[in-house]
C-alpha cells in the first residue's frame, strides 16, 4: 500500500519526496543531511521548543494563596493584649525600695515660766534636734518621719518673746496667748488645758506646707511635781519643775516616741498589723452570742450604740479604709472547752490558755453578709453570753489576776467579750420567763471595750499611759476612739503598707504578662494598672507634702486598683493557651494540605528549571552548528 511504504521509508531515514519535487535548498547551500540532525539531537538532554509556565502559574497561584491566608489564622487565632507600661510598673518597687517615703513632721517647743538666762532659742532647738535624732537612732519604720523633721522653739519670758529662724516661715507661735486665760489656776484640769491649747494652738499656727499638722509641746515651769501630758489633738504639756536639760529630754521623747511612734517602743509592727482589705474596705461585724436560750434570751439596742458610738469612729478612720457596720443575734452557740468553779471568787474561771479554743467555728456562724465577701476584711466582735451553769464566767490572765475587760483579741480575727448578766450567779426563775435586752449602760461599757481591742488591732495601745526613760506621760483619749495625732500616724503607717503592697502587686503583674505572651489582657486592666500608678504617684506627691489623710486615700486606691488588675477574671480565661497548644489544635487541618501545595510546587519548579535547561542546550547546539 503506498501509505504503508511511505511510513516505512520514514521509519528508515529515507528521503520522501518525489522525484519531481524540489528539496528547498537552493544551490551553494551547505545543510547537513537528516541522518545527522537525528545523530546530534538528544530527546532526554535537549528540547526544540520553549517550556509552558502555565502549570507553575496554577501551582505557585495556589501556594501564595495559602501564604496570604496565614496572616489571617494568626489574626484569627490572635490574643488581644492591651498595652502596660512594664516600664513603670517595674520601676516603682525599686523607686519604693531605694527612696523610701520621707514624711515631713513639723515640731514646736514652747518654754513658759523660765529665767531670763534662757534666752537663746536657735541653741534650744538644735539640742531638741539633736536628742530626737539619737532618740530615732537608726529606725527604719514605715510610715516615721525618721530624720525629715524641723524643730522651733518659742521662749516667753519677762523680757519677751525669743524664737528660733526655722519658727519665722508660716509655722510660728504667737506669743501671749496664754497669758490673759486662767491659765494658772486650772492647769490640774486635763480636759480644759487640751481645749484651752487647741483653740489657742490650732488657731494662731498657720503652716500651708505641711497643712497645718504642727506637733507642739508647751512647757511650763513651776514649783510642782512634774506632769506630762498629751492631749487629743497636735499637742501636749509638761508642768513642773524641769530644768533646761531635763525639759529637752523630756520634749525629744515626747517628739519621738509618742507623735512619731504612737506610744510603742519598737517604733514599728512587723508584719501585716493594719486589718484592712485588699480593697480598701472593712466590715466591722457585731454578734450576740446566747450560748443557750433555754436559759435565758437577751437582745440589744444595737442601733442605738451605732450612732452615738460607732459612727464617729467610722467617720475618724474613713481616709485609711472603707468601714460598714451590721449586726446579729445567734442563739445555741457553746463554747469548745470547759470552765472551773473556783470558791474565792464565787465564779467560773477559764484560763488564758484556752482562749484558742474559745471561738467555736463549728457551732459560731459568723458571717452576716455577702457584702464581705471577695478581698474585704472581716473583723469579728462577738459579745459572748454564757449559760446558767457556768455563769459569771470570768477570765484569768497569765499573771493570775482577773480581766477587767472580761475580753481579749485575736490579731487579724477581731475580738471577743464575755458578758454576765446581773444577778446570774442565782440563777433566778425570772430571768428565764421572758426576753430580755441589755442595758444601754452595759452597752456602753462593751463599746468601751470593743474600742481599746480596735486600737490593738490597728497596732495602737489600748492603755491611755506611756512610760518612757525620762518619765510617764499621760495620754488623754478621744471620744472617737483615736486622737488626731494618733490618726496622723496611722495614714503615715497606711500610706506605706499600701504603696508598697501595690508596688509589689504591679511588680508580679508585669513579670506574669511578660513571661506569658499568649495571656488575654483586656483594656479594663490597662486602665486599672494606669489609675494605679497615677493613684501611686499622687500618693507619694502627698506624702512629701504633708497630706497624711490625702496620701491614705490615694494609696488605699492605688493597692485596691492593683489588687483589682492581677486577680481580675479575664487574666486567667479558658481562652489563654500557649503556642504550642495552637499548633498542635490546629496542625491537623492544616498541615496535611500544606505540605502537598509545597511538595507539589516544588517539584513544578523543579521540573521547570529541567526542562528550560533542555531548551536552552537546544539552543546553544543550534547556535554552535
Amino acid at each position: 500500500m503506498p501509505d504503508s511504504s511511505k511510513r516505512e521509508k520514514l521509519r528508515s531515514g529515507s528521503p520522501t519526496n518525489n522525484p519531481g519535487e524540489t528539496t528547498g535548498i537552493s544551490a551553494g547551500e551547505s545543510q547537513s543531511s537528516p541522518e545527522n540532525q537525528s545523530e546530534s539531537f538528544d530527546s532526554s538532554k535537549m528540547r526544540k521548543t520553549k517550556p509552558g509556565i502555565k502549570r507553575l502559574l496554577l501551582t505557585l497561584s495556589v501556594l501564595f494563596s495559602f501564604i496570604l491566608g496565614f496572616p489571617f489564622l494568626l489574626k484569627s487565632v490572635e490574643i488581644y493584649r492591651s498595652p502596660l507600661p512594664f516600664k513603670y510598673m517595674d520601676s516603682l518597687s525599686s523607686v519604693i525600695e531605694s527612696e523610701p517615703l520621707l514624711f515631713p513632721c513639723r515640731f514646736q517647743a514652747v518654754f513658759l515660766g523660765f529665767s531670763d538666762e534662757l534666752n537663746d532659742a536657735d541653741k534650744l532647738g538644735f539640742s531638741i534636734a539633736e536628742r530626737m535624732r539619737e532618740v530615732v537612732g537608726h529606725d527604719q519604720a514605715c510610715g516615721s518621719c525618721r530624720s525629715n523633721f524641723t524643730v522651733s522653739v518659742s521662749l516667753e519670758t519677762e523680757k519677751g518673746c525669743m524664737q528660733s529662724n526655722n519658727g519665722k516661715n508660716g509655722c510660728s507661735w504667737q506669743c501671749g496667748l496664754l497669758k490673759d486665760n486662767d491659765f494658772d489656776v486650772k492647769w490640774k484640769d486635763d480636759e480644759y488645758i487640751d481645749g484651752l491649747l487647741e483653740n489657742s494652738v490650732s488657731g494662731s499656727q498657720i503652716c500651708a506646707d505641711s497643712k497645718g499638722k504642727v506637733y507642739s509641746v508647751i512647757v511650763v515651769k513651776k514649783d510642782e511635781e512634774v506632769r506630762a501630758v498629751v492631749g487629743k489633738h497636735r499637742h501636749g504639756w509638761i508642768i513642773g519643775k524641769v530644768s533646761e536639760a531635763e525639759a529637752v529630754e523630756r520634749i525629744a521623747e515626747i517628739f519621738v516616741r509618742v507623735f512619731m511612734n504612737g506610744g510603742k517602743e519598737e517604733g514599728s509592727i512587723h508584719g501585716e498589723f493594719m486589718p484592712v482589705g485588699a480593697d480598701g474596705r472593712v466590715v466591722l461585724s457585731f454578734s450576740l452570742l446566747n450560748s443557750n436560750p433555754h436559759d435565758w434570751i437577751y437582745d440589744w439596742n444595737f442601733q442605738r450604740v451605732n450612732e452615738i458610738q460607732l459612727a464617729p469612729i467610722v467617720e475618724a478612720l474613713a481616709p485609711l479604709a472603707n468601714i460598714s457596720v451590721e449586726s446579729q443575734i445567734l442563739y445555741h452557740t457553746p463554747k469548745s472547752f470547759f470552765s472551773y468553779w473556783d470558791d474565792q471568787r464565787g465564779a467560773y474561771i477559764y484560763d488564758s490558755k484556752d482562749l484558742p479554743f474559745f471561738v467555736n467555728s463549728n457551732e459560731w456562724h459568723l458571717d452576716t453578709s455577702i457584702a464581705a465577701g471577695g478581698r474585704s476584711k472581716i473583723l469579728h466582735i462577738v459579745v459572748y453570753i454564757p449559760s446558767a451553769k457556768e455563769c459569771p464566767l470570768l477570765l484569768q490572765l497569765p499573771n493570775g489576776e482577773i480581766s477587767m475587760t472580761n475580753g481579749f483579741i485575736s490579731p487579724m480575727w477581731g475580738g471577743v467579750i464575755v458578758w454576765n448578766p446581773s444577778g446570774c450567779s442565782g440563777h433566778s426563775e425570772t430571768m428565764r420567763e421572758a426576753r430580755h435586752t441589755i442595758p444601754f449602760k452595759d452597752l456602753e461599757n462593751i463599746a468601751e471595750v470593743f474600742m481599746g481591742q480596735l486600737r490593738q488591732l490597728f497596732g495602737l495601745k489600748s492603755e491611755s499611759l506611756y512610760a518612757g526613760p525620762s518619765g510617764r506621760v499621760n495620754l488623754l483619749t478621744s471620744e472617737r476612739g483615736f486622737t488626731e495625732w494618733e490618726l496622723d500616724l496611722l495614714a503615715r503607717q497606711h500610706t506605706c503598707f499600701n504603696l508598697q503592697s501595690c508596688a509589689t502587686t504591679l511588680g508580679s503583674l508585669s513579670r506574669l504578662v511578660q513571661s506569658l505572651p499568649r495571656m488575654i489582657i483586656k483594656d479594663e486592666i490597662g486602665k486599672q494598672v494606669q489609675y494605679s500608678l497615677h493613684a501611686a504617684n499622687f500618693a507619694r506627691s502627698n506624702a512629701t507634702l504633708g497630706a497624711y489623710d490625702d496620701s491614705a486615700v490615694l494609696s488605699r486606691q492605688a493597692r485596691s486598683l492593683a489588687e483589682d488588675a492581677f486577680f481580675h477574671p479575664s487574666i486567667m480565661s479558658v481562652s489563654y493557651y500557649s503556642f504550642e497548644h495552637c499548633f498542635a489544635v490546629y496542625s491537623p487541618f492544616f498541615l496535611p494540605v500544606a505540605l502537598h501545595v509545597l511538595l507539589a510546587a516544588f517539584k513544578e519548579w523543579k521540573r521547570y528549571k529541567q526542562e528550560k535547561l533542555k531548551y536552552l542546550t537546544w539552543k546553544a547546539k543550534e547556535v554552535t552548528s
